[in-house]
C-alpha cells in the first residue's frame, strides 16, 4: 500500500509543468525604452515654462506701452524737485489736468527735445505774473508753491509772453519749478502746451531708488 502510494505521487509529480509556479516575473522596463517614456514629458514642462515667461514679458510690454512710461530727466529746469539723472514713472492721461501736476511734454519747440514741466494752469484760466516778487496769479489768486526755486525777482525771457494772459482751451501754461533756469510757457519759444502733447503726469522717481515722492515739499 505504501508503495503504491507513493508511485501515485510520482506520476502526479511527473505531469505538474517543470517550475511553474517558480517562474519569476520580469517588471524591469529597458533603460532605453524608460528614457523614452521620459522625454515628453520634460519638453512639455519645458514648453509650459516657456509659455508662462512669454505670456509675463506680452503683459508687462503692454502694461509700459499703455499704462506706465520710464522718463530719464535731462536739465536743471525742474531743480529741486527732480534732478538730472533722475528716472521717474508716469502715467497717461488724456484730460483733468490740474495746477500742481508734473508732466512730460513732447509738443515740438525751440529745443526740438522732450520737457518735463510743472502745469500752471489750465484751459480758460488766467495767468499773471509780478516779476519783481517772483509771485504767480491764477484767476487773480497768488499760487502757494513751496516747490518754487527762486531767490530775489524773476528774470524776463526773451520773446516774452504778455501778461495777463489767458490760456487757450485744450492748453497748458507750465512752468520750471527753478523758475530762473527754465525755458517754458512764459516764452514763446514753448508757449501754451497742447494737452495732445502730453506724454503723461509724472507719478514716482524710480531712480534714485528709495526716493519716490516727487510731490512731498517738506
Amino acid at each position: 500500500m505504501i508503495m503504491e502510494n507513493e508511485d501515485y505521487k510520482q506520476d502526479i509529480n511527473e505531469q505538474l509543468p517543470e517550475n511553474e509556479s517558480e517562474q519569476p516575473v520580469d517588471n524591469s522596463v529597458a533603460p532605453a525604452e524608460a528614457s523614452e517614456k521620459q522625454k515628453p514629458g520634460i519638453v512639455m514642462n519645458i514648453y509650459d515654462f516657456a509659455s508662462v515667461m512669454m505670456s509675463a514679458l506680452v503683459m508687462i510690454a503692454l502694461i509700459f506701452t499703455f499704462a506706465f512710461r520710464v522718463v530719464g530727466v535731462i536739465g536743471s529746469s525742474m531743480k529741486p524737485t527732480v534732478l538730472q539723472g533722475n528716472w521717474l514713472l508716469t502715467t497717461e492721461k488724456h484730460a483733468g489736468y490740474e495746477t500742481g501736476d508734473i508732466v512730460v511734454i513732447t509738443q515740438p519747440n525751440y529745443f526740438d527735445e522732450p520737457l518735463i514741466k510743472r502745469v500752471i494752469a489750465t484751459g480758460g484760466q488766467k495767468v499773471d505774473i509780478d516779476f519783481t516778487t517772483g509771485m504767480v496769479y491764477v484767476d487773480g489768486e497768488a499760487l502757494v508753491e513751496p516747490y518754487k526755486n527762486l531767490t530775489g525777482s524773476l528774470r524776463h525771457m526773451d520773446d516774452e509772453m504778455t501778461f495777463p494772459i489767458e490760456v487757450p482751451e485744450g492748453y497748458l501754461f507750465c512752468m520750471g519749478d527753478n523758475r530762473n533756469g527754465s525755458t517754458d510757457s512764459r516764452s514763446n519759444k514753448v508757449g501754451f502746451i497742447d494737452e495732445r502733447y502730453i506724454l503723461g503726469k509724472a507719478r514716482l522717481r524710480i531712480i534714485p531708488f528709495g526716493d519716490f515722492n516727487i510731490y512731498d515739499y517738506e
